[in-house]
């Protein structure tokens, strides 16, 4: 009998030794179609984030996987990366070259969605300052908020007139402080960012000294890798909403705006504003933005702010990622 009672205990180990292999493949194959918890950034400059978030559609996608939203708020896209950086979120909407610039400093992420091709920067005046053009800026104080579209659009703008940053003096602020300290006349010039920008120009009478819609680069809707490894079908899922957004946000441009308004903490005319500068026609990130971020990335090796050696094209190539939201563009058509 002990030979017996040996040999049946010896299959019985590996019976449970095999079940033992299968259960937790089965439990990360589950983990890995939905998280317990995805973070998600919101951004006064994203119109699809306040959307999403007002109405509770992605606690209503991920609500039969027991699946906790949790929004963090970013002030701006060096907010956004560093809660990328640090996991904070899990997804974080930036502009396009700011994406550039994080990934090219260790940053892992991929930009998976376009948010919107907006015109959300320009370089503010008071309205009665005597600064008329980029040359008048030369030893000129510019708030700007480093690692942002607004700063490497300054640093762009600079650039065609013939200056760079030594020539003026960058005070590294908030986007909502530098409309402060040039409202206060702490600074000469600004590096704006809507809704801030449209709300200087019609609460404090603010002029756009220097615009150009190519210098801004497009909004980028970016995930961690990590992420993205564990939970594909999670990504896919939240541009699923996403594009929801985006589609409702062209069919609804009064309601959008009256969100925006609300979230923002702006006027209803300073809303609309914000919105007549975003194109939310096309969500695939692709050629046209590998392109245009490809044009614009020298100034990062230019100015210094990535490390030597680094090939900003091909950070272009491997931060821009369609295939998750491919599907998804494709099904919204």
């Amino acid at each position: 009998m002990k030979p017996f009672c040996s040999r049946v205990l010896h299959y019985a180990a590996i019976l449970c030794m095999s079940l033992a292999s299968v259960l937790p493949l089965h439990a990360r194959a589950a983990t890995a179609a939905a998280p317990a918890e995805i973070r998600v950034d919101y951004a006064y400059y994203s119109p699809e984030s306040l959307v999403i978030k007002h109405f509770g559609w992605l606690d209503e996608e991920f609500k039969p996987d027991q699946t906790a939203i949790r929004w963090v708020l970013s002030l701006g896209s060096n907010r956004a990366l560093e809660y990328l950086n640090s996991g904070a979120v899990d997804f974080g909407s930036t502009a396009g070259l700011a994406a550039v610039l994080g990934r090219a400093n260790g940053n892992p992420i991929r930009a998976v969605y376009v948010f919107s091709r907006p015109e959300w920067t320009a370089l503010v005046v008071r309205r009665d300052s005597p600064i008329h053009s980029l040359a008048d800026l030369k030893g000129r104080k510019i708030a700007a908020t480093r690692g942002t579209d607004p700063f490497l659009f300054t640093l762009r703008a600079l650039k065609t007139a013939g200056l760079s940053r030594d020539d003026v003096e960058i005070v590294n602020l908030q986007h909502p402080d530098g409309r402060a300290a040039l409202a206060k006349g702490q600074v000469d010039a600004w590096a704006g960012l809507d809704p801030h920008m449209a709300a200087a120009q019609i609460d404090d009478g603010a002029r756009l000294l220097y615009r150009n819609v190519g210098f801004n680069t497009y909004g980028f809707l970016n995930v961690r890798e990590a992420f993205a490894s564990q939970y594909p079908q999670a990504v896919g899922r939240v541009l699923k909403v996403y594009e929801h957004a985006r589609v409702w946000i062209i069919a609804h441009p009064d309601d959008t705006a009256k969100i925006l308004a609300d979230e923002s903490r702006v006027s209803l005319p300073v809303a609309k504003l914000q919105l007549e500068r975003n194109d939310f026609s096309d969500p695939l990130p692709g050629d046209t933005q590998r392109a245009a971020l490809k044009a614009a990335a020298p100034i990062l090796t230019e100015e210094q702010l990535v490390k030597a050696g680094v090939d900003p094209a091909q950070v272009v190539d491997a931060l821009i990622d369609p295939a998750f939201a491919r599907p998804v563009a494709a099904a919204a058509r």
